[in-house]
């Protein structure tokens, strides 16, 4: 590969948005000395890791006007700057509220690169290489996040969690540098103005719906903490969809939901990742609440299905350019519905061993997948990445948040509203096991209907 301009400019960005994709999982190990330096509660402190993901899911929407309306050095040396300012002030936070202050300055600069890094690739990449590019992005974004919280223990019990901030501070203020010398390539932009009542509505329904889901399992439906955030965020985002059809400049064009490929395609992927996001809540559950084993243990159960749907995620887009997306998503969902359905034979004495390696069918399931109905689901409205992009992320985002959370309510009905070390509990995990099950019945049935190879592109205008 000749390192074109181009080609430059793809590299960089793709090592910025893997090195800040750490960010999100590497400071989840150090909550306890986090806890113990700044004497806090586990419920105050998981927020230095919640609103990193809730301003992550915020800032997305915004990818598409940002990708018009700036020059994309700009882009990347201004997301590294917010990094590198959340990235200081973490690392002298004097207080556990300076520290959350920190984290969603850094969330603000990471919410913008991730997207816009996607929206480079479809616009360098020849379109027959989306999948395979595409591919790649999902696997060092995914393997990133997945390692970080090693590395971040390692730093942590060697010399605390401070360091973790400095060593972001040193290596993003090098990013910088590098990316205001390297990244030469412009794509052309316009004087795409901003619609403030759009973003602040945009930001209302985001934050209220993932605010409200993820405090379900803590504080069941509460008026105050879950039901009257959804029912805001929902109105919120009722009028923001209204309210895009009916100005000049969108921040969104929702306009492409009116294709059915790109709808059923975003419907695909969000059900697939709302199934991943409650898994990774109703596995860790399971394996300690029910089977009465330990974090450690729930940990390892887990960890080599990560790194399968991680690699997956790369083969899948590999599979898919080669034989054709259809093929390919239908054995993901084939692979997805028997991983559910061996879950079902679980029990209270069911080994470490035969959940771990029984984990990794679902793994191949969600590798197979995400990547390639990802790429194909832009594809089919390829005149309008930057709105596909970011409907489409912002969508998983939320779902993925709603997934976490409603795992654990279908789940805790199912057992009667307490967890145990009994048959109850065990035959609620089964029957949650076969509502994934379904859901990825439905993926099937969307990919049979609804999901094609070479779908003649749409553009919106």
């Amino acid at each position: 590969m000749k390192l074109t301009k181009e080609y430059i400019t793809l590299i960089i960005f793709l090592i910025a948005t893997t090195f800040l994709s750490t960010s999100q999982t590497v400071v989840t190990t150090g909550l306890t000395g986090i806890m113990a330096d700044f004497h806090v509660s586990s419920t105050t402190a998981q927020w230095i890791y919640s609103s990193f993901l809730l301003v992550l899911g915020v800032m997305i929407p915004t990818s598409a006007f940002i990708a018009r309306r700036f020059k994309i050095r700009k882009i990347i040396v201004y997301s590294l700057i917010l990094f590198l300012i959340g990235s200081i002030i973490s690392y002298v936070a004097p207080s556990i509220y300076v520290l959350i202050l920190g984290r969603v300055i850094q969330a603000v600069g990471a919410g913008i690169l991730l997207p816009i890094t996607q929206i480079v690739i479809l616009r360098i990449i020849p379109k027959e290489k989306w999948q395979m590019f595409m591919g790649l992005f999902g696997f060092i974004i995914g393997i990133a996040p997945a390692l970080a919280p090693t590395i971040g223990g390692f730093i942590i019990d060697t010399a605390g969690w401070r360091p973790i901030f400095l060593i972001f501070s040193i290596i993003t203020f090098i990013l910088i540098i590098i990316s205001a010398i390297g990244v030469k390539l412009e794509f052309e932009t316009s004087d795409y103005s901003l619609d403030i009542a759009s973003l602040i509505l945009c930001t209302i329904g985001c934050v209220g719906l993932m605010f409200g889901f993820s405090n379900i399992a803590g504080h069941g439906f509460s008026l105050i903490y879950v039901i009257l955030p959804i029912v805001i965020g929902a109105v919120a985002l009722i009028v923001f969809g209204r309210r895009q059809f009916n100005i000049k400049a969108p921040l969104l064009d929702l306009r492409i939901f009116k294709n059915k490929y790109f709808f059923f395609g975003t419907m695909f992927s969000a059900i697939l990742y709302f199934t991943m996001c409650g898994l990774n809540v109703l596995m860790p559950l399971f394996v300690q609440s029910i089977s009465y084993y330990s974090a450690t243990e729930s940990g390892i159960v887990l960890l080599p299905a990560t790194i399968i749907m991680i690699v997956f995620n790369f083969l899948g887009a590999m599979l898919a350019h080669k034989f054709g997306v259809r093929k390919i998503l239908i054995i993901s969902c084939l692979f997805t519905i028997a991983g559910y359905l061996v879950m079902m034979t679980y029990d209270i004495n069911s080994s470490i061993n035969y959940m771990m390696f029984t984990q990794i069918l679902r793994a191949i399931g969600a590798g197979l997948g995400l990547m390639p109905i990802v790429t194909w689901t832009i594809s089919v409205v390829s005149g309008n990445i930057e709105d596909a992009t970011a409907i489409n992320t912002t969508v998983r985002q939320l779902i993925g948040a709603i997934g976490s959370a409603l795992s654990v309510v279908i789940l805790a009905l199912f057992a009667g509203g307490t967890l145990a070390h009994n048959r109850v509990s065990v035959s609620a995990f089964g029957e949650t096991s076969l509502t994934m099950a379904f859901l990825a019945v439905i993926m099937l049935l969307i990919v049979i209907l609804f999901i094609h190879d070479n779908v003649e592109p749409e553009e919106f205008n």
